[in-house]
């Protein structure tokens, strides 16, 4: 039904047609029958994966930003997802960025989006998650309050850590996203490291071992991101997830391409891919979560391939539909 649907919700504001997309799976997780139906419509198979001491189903995800407050947290396992990472959530709840705020370029298979962390805050998500699905992963994209200064960001990271360490199966310290002003600036070494630092030294206090992993921009220079690199490892962090979005235009096309803001999509394949494979030269063993220009399943075997232990989408799942996660999983053997 997917061609059929495309046109409809391509025919709305695109903020406004993912509201509706995850209104309906929010529906659809709020009633058994209908999950069952949609599960098995899409339901991709087992190809289990073991990362950071996790069995996951398979080594597909749900990239931060699709739900950012867990509504459809019932409903997306329905879709065969073999993880589902939440977020971002910030410790007090914030409206994000003023409207229109996202921009669909699909010509290119891209989005722009400058969102801005629009959060309904920590108590809300950590209220839905009390009640998240058996046997699902579930993720949560960690994120200061815009009015933090840089400077207090540590106590913002904390306060989240201390919050969803019970409750997710891995935190994601989003350091990277473009939209909120300085924020990228955290991922200096000095900056980076200081901050790594006082959250592994926070979860050992709390006496967690809930995996933490850092989520790194694709516009660093190879310096920038060998420093980032070092950071990550000198701090003893779990993981990192590559990437967010980019602020590069060099590939898109029409007047939509000049909005401010992060473009994903096929736009962000490379430069993705790139950033996957040097972190793995730079620190092997390291588990990578790839994100960023998924489109499909030859997408997510070069990053496999390249040394990433899971792969993650959002645009693609626009562009593609619901039964995109089947088809890479399948695909992905």
């Amino acid at each position: 039904m997917w061609p059929l649907i495309r046109p409809l919700l391509f025919a709305l504001d695109p903020e406004r047609a993912h509201a509706v997309a995850l209104r309906l799976l929010q529906l659809a997780g709020a009633l058994p029958p209908l999950r069952g139906l949609v599960g098995l419509a899409y339901r991709a198979p087992a190809r289990p994966v073991e990362v950071f001491g996790l069995r996951f189903r398979n080594a597909l995800g749900l990239a931060a930003g699709w739900d950012k407050d867990g509504l459809a947290l019932r409903g997306l396992p329905a879709l065969g997802f073999g993880h589902v990472e939440l977020g971002t959530v910030t410790p007090r709840p914030q409206p994000g960025n003023p409207k229109p705020r996202v921009f669909r370029l699909a010509a290119d298979r891209a989005l722009i989006n400058r969102m801005g962390f629009p959060s309904r805050g920590a108590d809300f998500l950590a209220a839905r998650l009390r009640s998240k699905p058996a046997g699902m992963i579930v993720g949560v994209n960690l994120g200061k309050n815009k009015d933090t200064p840089n400077a207090e960001a540590l106590a913002d990271y904390a306060s989240l850590l201390e919050r969803f360490a019970p409750l997710a199966d891995y935190l994601v310290v989003n350091v990277s996203s473009p939209n909120t002003q300085g924020l990228r600036d955290l991922q200096a070494r000095a900056e980076l490291e200081a901050l790594l630092r006082g959250l592994v030294a926070r979860r050992q206090a709390l006496g967690s071992k809930v995996p933490v992993l850092v989520k790194l921009s694709p516009d660093l220079s190879d310096s920038a991101l060998d420093d980032a690199i070092g950071a990550t490892v000198g701090a003893g962090i779990d993981g990192i997830v590559a990437t967010n979005t980019t602020l590069a235009r060099d590939a898109l096309g029409g007047p939509q391409a000049r909005e401010v803001g992060g473009a994903s999509g096929a736009i962000l394949s490379a430069r993705s891919l790139a950033v996957v494979t040097r972190i793995q030269e730079a620190a092997p063993g390291l588990p990578i979560i790839a994100a960023g220009g998924v489109m499909g399943a030859d997408d997510a075997k070069r990053r496999l391939d390249a040394g990433a232990a899971l792969v993650q989408v959002y645009t693609g799942l626009v562009f593609g539909g619901p039964g995109l996660v089947k088809r890479i999983v399948r695909e992905l053997g």
